[in-house]
């Protein structure tokens, strides 16, 4: 595509660059005058699909989705400098230096705006991710397998409502879900990905770290999240996207953690805005490195002080829902979320126990400016995954609640694609949630429920969702049939009835509905029927429900 060639423009320069490891810099530019790029021809740095997102959102081009001026960007390399990322967003280029007087001569270059370090590598770092496995492998889920076949998934999906939405056959087809994290070793081999590999649905990607398209390797932690949305091994496991593409995109040094991770990210994010994905999933969080003096205080987590937080947002307002972990600093001195959850536009996951009790490790809100962070919760103690050995097993941390959500997020925006913006599902899956009338710093908005979520979607008003059972039909007036979805909290038995206005039963449906479920129905061969008034009835275990519906003339 053309505008992986400008990114391979880009990078030809780092093949020659010194490999020794000197301080890190962010160098900002003044402007993109004369650069070869133009709006009126964004085919030269976005994909059609890009656009296309764009496009279903009525989002238009600006400045910012320029590229980098690449005059600019060797004139930088050209003082000594090594190249590492660059965003087009924030109009600049990362880079090392090697010694003061080049960092002198790049500030006196006349196009550049500011500049600041971003960490020096040290030695005998360790890793920030809270990522721990326990239990057996291949263990069998406590409640037995669904009809679906989940295994030891089905908790962690059935928790969220997401079983509805996959048996009405939304299972992320057509969506692309980008997963930035710190390796995908044996993505390419492992039996639980043959579906992926089989069916093409991985469409690419890159690691920013090593600078290079060898996404198979590196840290196993990736590997894992992308397993919770799309491994598929019925009876034993069933992510919660199975049927979704995918770019793998590493921006995470995972034995180390530097400031300039965040750069890594930011040009990750871009990467994925590029290639049009239209999620972005992120179990990465920041708050402390490695050497403190780059440390970030709980006042920058307010979502527009940390430039990665800042580029959350940016990609949001391009029109991609942006997931990312919380964090798992609940138990520590550092309680709080990280950035980028922070971000106003970034839907932030907390952990829950298999019961839905908060786990105790998932980091916290607020934000520092008074946003309901998390923002709402998904299973992330006990979670199902994939191991490192490619055997299934659980394991804990934020970093699998995550993306469990943002599988579940690809299939909700599946259902209502041509309907529903990035920041509609957003809000959505807010006001579905358990506690979306009281959230807190614990939950935020709390656990939410997918077939609620789809009913939002459709036109439903969230005013009366205190209410355990809701229901939509469709068309008011009707002439030869109506529809409908019933969602229902708990299984139960439902009937359903058409009755004209001298209270007889012209019309009756008897189904079961399972927890957390949206129950479609439709009514057929109406046009037979008297114009008129009629009463749809709903029976269920916890109570009846009526709806005033107007035949119209055949």
């Amino acid at each position: 595509m053309r505008w992986l060639g400008f990114i391979a423009i880009i990078l030809m320069p780092i093949l020659c660059s010194a490999q020794s490891f000197q301080k890190q810099h962010w160098i900002q530019f003044t402007d993109k005058d004369n650069t070869p790029y133009e709006l009126t021809q964004p085919l030269e740095f976005l994909s059609q699909r890009a656009l296309d997102r764009r496009e279903r959102q009525n989002i238009q081009l600006s400045e910012n989705d320029l590229p980098v001026n690449p005059t600019y960007i060797q004139a930088v390399l050209n003082t000594g400098s090594e190249y590492l990322t660059h965003s087009k967003w924030f109009n600049s280029i990362s880079v090392q230096v090697p010694d003061s007087a080049t960092l002198v001569a790049i500030k006196n270059l006349p196009f550049v705006l500011n500049t600041e370090p971003v960490g020096k590598k040290e030695q005998n770092q360790q890793s920030h991710d809270k990522f721990e496995f326990v239990g057996a492998e291949k263990s069998v889920a406590s409640n037995g397998f669904s009809e679906n076949d989940y295994g030891i998934a089905f908790n962690q999906i059935d928790m969220l409502g997401g079983v509805s939405l996959h048996n009405l056959g939304f299972k992320g087809e057509g969506m692309l879900i980008a997963v930035l994290d710190a390796g995908f070793p044996s993505v390419d081999v492992f039996p639980a990905f043959d579906s992926l590999r089989n069916d093409g649905r991985i469409l690419g990607g890159w690691d920013f770290v090593s600078r290079d398209g060898s996404i198979y390797g590196d840290n196993p932690h990736g590997m894992s999240v992308l397993s919770t949305m799309a491994a598929n091994v019925p009876g034993e496991f069933i992510g919660t996207a199975p049927k979704a593409s995918y770019l793998l995109i590493r921006t995470e040094e995972g034995a180390t953690e530097l400031p300039i991770e965040l750069d890594y990210w930011i040009a990750g994010t871009e990467f994925a805005d590029s290639a049009g994905a239209d999620i972005i999933n992120s179990s990465l969080g920041y708050t402390t490195f490695d050497n403190s003096q780059y440390d970030f205080s709980y006042s920058d987590m307010d979502g527009n002080t940390v430039r990665g937080s800042i580029g959350a947002d940016v990609a949001a307002s391009k029109g991609i829902l942006v997931v990312n972990s919380a964090g798992n600093s609940g138990d520590n001195a550092w309680q709080y979320i990280g950035a980028p959850a922070d971000g106003d536009s970034v839907l932030a996951i907390g952990a829950v126990t298999p019961n839905g009790y908060i786990a105790n490790f998932s980091s916290i809100g607020p934000s520092s400016d008074g946003d309901i962070k998390p923002n709402v919760c998904a299973q992330g103690q006990a979670a199902a995954i994939l191991g490192s050995g490619g055997t299934f097993g659980v394991g804990n941390g934020t970093s699998f609640a995550g993306p469990i959500m943002a599988g579940m997020l690809a299939c909700l925006w599946q259902a209502n694609l041509d309907s529903a913006t990035n920041m509609d599902v957003f809000h959505a899956i807010e006001a579905s949630a358990h506690k979306f009338k009281v959230p807190d710093h614990l939950y935020g908005y709390g656990i939410p429920n997918f077939a609620k979520a789809n009913l939002i979607l459709s036109g439903l008003s969230p005013t009366n969702l205190d209410r355990s059972e809701l229901f939509q039909v469709y068309p008011n007036p009707f002439s030869d049939q109506i529809r409908g979805t019933f969602y229902a909290s708990g299984r139960q038995d439902v009937v359903i009835r058409l009755v004209n206005s001298l209270g007889q039963e012209v019309r009756r449906i008897q189904q079961t509905a399972e927890n957390f479920s949206g129950l479609n129905f439709e009514f057929s061969g109406l046009q037979g029927l008297t114009q008129g008034l009629y009463t749809l009835q709903i029976e269920s275990d916890s109570g009846k429900f009526y709806q005033k519906m107007v035949k119209l003339r055949d």
